[in-house]
């Protein structure tokens, strides 16, 4: 049995350190910032198809910049069709787009095109926050249920969706440090991207906290950190290699998918390992602190009470 509880100091100090650097990174005006789509920033979004097969994204991006549109971010959908993002068009600056593309790769069509409002790229941004909020809540609900046997049962749907949270901002500057160096921006891929790794965060941490009440209904009385150590190095096999399965998989995506879905496997794969991270020494250090009352200190309860299963 390993002694994770005895190291959940270093634990704490470690993510303390690593959400500290990320919320930086995250800061508009610092060196980094995260790049946002124009899904949230309003813009233009336009489906343009290539009667040649032979166009690469790297050249349509040249000459989008060579057009004024460096900004441009385009997703390949088939062999000859892609879509591209762009600020605002104004006035002719459509049909000045689709001259210069036919210039320079033939003959094309634009059977779609439309300009996303500012009004509704902050509708697309409070959507996005509500849906995550209450995904939120009814997880602290949900889980709160489930381990309705054990007294205490709410904490440990609130310590869950706080792994959540250290997860996601650990994934958002990462990724803010990222698309400094590749032109990544906060999309719906990205949403995506982020609702996937808080599925799959939450479901080890679940695997973890299942395997605590398991050892508290067999054993009420035995310490609480044997009890956490125990069901955290029983379940540690089972996550690590389900997380490497997903990792290899990822990885793969990641180098042979493209640029379609690279900033979904990026954020997959950076979340994958956080995600793990946070299920076997955050959620349940977090957990063990507020049973053992030091949570409940900084909340104020002098008098807390130790987490037993019922009788």
């Amino acid at each position: 049995m390993i002694d994770f509880m005895g190291k959940r100091k270093w634990f704490f100090i470690a993510s303390g350190v690593l959400l500290l650097l990320c919320i930086i990174f995250m800061i508009p005006a610092g060196p980094f910032g995260l790049t946002w789509g124009v899904e949230f920033t309003s813009g233009s979004s336009l489906t343009v198809v290539f009667d040649s097969d032979n166009v690469t994204q790297s050249d349509l991006l040249a000459e989008l910049s060579a057009l004024g549109h460096s900004e441009a971010v385009i997703q390949k959908t088939e062999s000859n069709e892609f879509i591209i993002r762009v600020n605002t068009l104004q006035g002719e600056e459509l049909e000045l787009i689709r001259t210069g593309l036919e210039e320079k790769f033939g003959a094309l069509d634009i059977p779609a095109s439309y300009d996303i409002s500012p009004s509704l790229s902050k509708a697309v941004a409070s959507n996005a926050t509500i849906a995550v909020i209450i995904a939120s809540v009814a997880m602290i609900v949900y889980i709160a249920w489930a381990f309705r046997k054990l007294m205490h049962s709410l904490r440990y749907g609130v310590c869950a969706v706080l792994g959540l949270i250290h997860d996601v901002v650990a994934v958002l500057g990462i990724y803010a440090i990222l698309g400094n160096a590749y032109p990544l921006e906060v999309n719906m891929m990205f949403i995506a991207g982020i609702l996937t790794v808080i599925g799959y965060s939450i479901n080890n941490t679940i695997i973890v906290f299942d395997r605590i009440r398991e050892n508290f209904l067999k054993n009420p009385n035995a310490p609480l950190e044997e009890t956490f150590n125990r069901a955290i190095t029983e379940t540690l096999g089972r996550n690590i290699n389900t997380s490497l399965l997903v990792l290899l998989v990822c990885v793969a995506l990641l180098a042979l998918g493209g640029e379609t879905i690279r900033d979904f496997m990026i954020i997959l794969t950076v979340g994958v390992v956080v995600g793990t991270y946070s299920s076997i020494a955050i959620a349940g250090s977090l957990l063990i602190e507020w049973e053992k009352g030091a949570m409940g200190r900084i909340l104020g309860r002098l008098n807390p009470r130790r987490a037993l299963a019922k009788s």
